[in-house]
């Protein structure tokens, strides 16, 4: 990289940011977290994290107007990568207790309690990595990485979407790259060094 992209932690009340600020920074960003529009869309690089429940993290971000910031990078190809809950949120909806929430719609499919025996999903998995993966290169294909959820995708996105699987209890979406969309639902951040070495991938695709 020639120099220090600049990326957004984009802040709307769900927690864990400072560790993504952290992260980031230490593999070479320009970090500000911060819930300003224009902040948000004009950064090289817009991260859209998230925990707990898929409706408090919708409710949060239509508050900042954060679905409409996600909605104008994706239609000029400017770069977003969301993190766990960030990342179920971009699925059409999330379904929590028998209440159905709706999501940013970015991709179809519908979050839901995944079918294992033992929930949370908590601690270190493997994630299969699909032919060409740009936030996965160079990464040995039995990195494991830290995950903390009940919940999750099990619809591939459409398309010309390259999606990493993980398992427990059922297979689930890890990974997806579409384009200048990008999210994990594991935590890059709290992965040691394969997360540092995918958020790494990631700010070289910003560059």
């Amino acid at each position: 990289m020639t120099h220090r992209p600049v990326v957004v932690v984009l802040d709307y009340g769900s927690g864990n940011l400072r560790s993504a600020q952290r992260a980031l920074a230490r593999v070479g960003a320009d970090v500000q977290v911060t819930a300003d529009a224009d902040a948000a869309l004009n950064a090289d690089g817009l991260v859209v994290p998230g925990v707990g429940a898929f409706a408090a993290c919708m409710a949060g971000l239509r508050a900042v107007g954060g679905e409409q910031v996600i909605a104008k990078r994706l239609a000029s190809a400017r770069p977003v990568l969301g993190i766990c809950v960030g990342m179920q949120v971009l699925f059409a909806a999330g379904d929590e207790h028998g209440e159905r929430a709706e999501g940013c719609g970015c991709w179809p499919g519908v979050v839901h309690r995944l079918a294992a025996p033992v929930l949370p999903h908590m601690g270190w998995n493997d994630v299969t990595h699909p032919d060409g993966s740009r936030l996965l290169a160079g990464i040995g294909a039995d990195a494991m990485f830290y995950f903390v959820h009940s919940y999750a995708a099990t619809t591939e996105p459409p398309g010309g979407a390259l999606t990493g699987w993980a398992t427990h209890g059922e297979d689930f979406v890890a990974l997806v790259e579409d384009g200048p969309l990008m999210a994990t639902q594991f935590h890059p951040e709290k992965s040691a060094d394969a997360g540092s070495a995918l958020l790494a991938n990631w700010l070289e695709i910003l560059a």
